[in-house]
């Protein structure tokens, strides 16, 4: 059973989103829990962890989506945020709450289904979690790819940083980047592989990451990053 709250102040998306998770069930033979919410301040009032998935429309009257959102995410690490907006402009400060995507209405199934296969994904990977296997001195050493911010090449060496702090490890960076390719990872430079999940803003040609670091993007990686960056927020990668 999977646990989703739709916050949406526009009683007929609520109803088309209802319909579309209905629709989802019939097609992949999964089992959802939905509650729906009209207002950012109705979800918050006596609020707990208890969802995996909230589908939040950005512009809501009383309390916007934004601000609901990151009030939540400072209750609530690891549930699965996806706005449904009305323009793209407004999804991209969904990186302020690590949000997983979002759908531009008039909202599509096709659109919907893709970004939610990828909350859905999500949710199963807290209970079956990603792993790096690294040789370190003295030992062997994995670690959750989610807690990896990038990995840095170093000649015949790459870095590993991560929330659990930096590690050294025999290389090469090709082998590495292979391995983590179709788990959200992706070069913007040839000595730095980021963790898009990391990414929380590009200014100019530098990428800005939740731990505070601050990346180059080279002009020959920008445009395959670029793409990469745009399909994982879109949910389609």
């Amino acid at each position: 059973m999977i646990r989703i709250a739709i916050v949406e102040d526009e009683k007929s998306y609520v109803q088309t989103l209802e319909k579309y998770l209905k629709k989802y069930e019939e097609d992949y033979s999964v089992s959802f829990q939905i509650q729906a919410f009209y207002d950012g301040l109705d979800i918050l009032t006596d609020y707990t962890a208890q969802y995996d998935i909230i589908l939040m429309d950005i512009q809501l009257k009383h309390l916007d989506g934004m601000k609901t959102a990151e009030t939540i995410r400072q209750l609530d690490e690891d549930v699965a945020f996806i706005f449904i907006t009305s323009t793209v402009e407004f999804a991209v400060q969904g990186y302020l709450v690590n949000a997983l995507g979002y759908v531009v209405k008039p909202v599509t199934y096709l659109a919907f289904s893709q970004i939610l296969k990828k909350a859905i994904a999500y949710v199963l990977a807290k209970q079956t979690k990603n792993y790096l296997n690294i040789e370190v001195d003295g030992g062997f050493l994995r670690l959750d790819t989610s807690n990896i911010y990038y990995i840095e090449s170093q000649r015949h060496y790459i870095m590993v940083h991560s929330g659990k702090g930096d590690f050294l490890t025999a290389g090469p960076m090709k082998k590495t980047e292979t391995e983590l390719s179709s788990k959200g990872f992706c070069k913007c430079h040839n000595a730095y592989l980021i963790n898009l999940h990391h990414v929380t803003g590009i200014i100019k040609n530098n990428v800005l990451l939740s731990n505070g670091q601050e990346l180059p993007i080279s002009r020959a990686k920008k445009s395959v990053f670029m793409d990469a960056l745009t399909n994982y927020i879109g949910g389609t990668q």
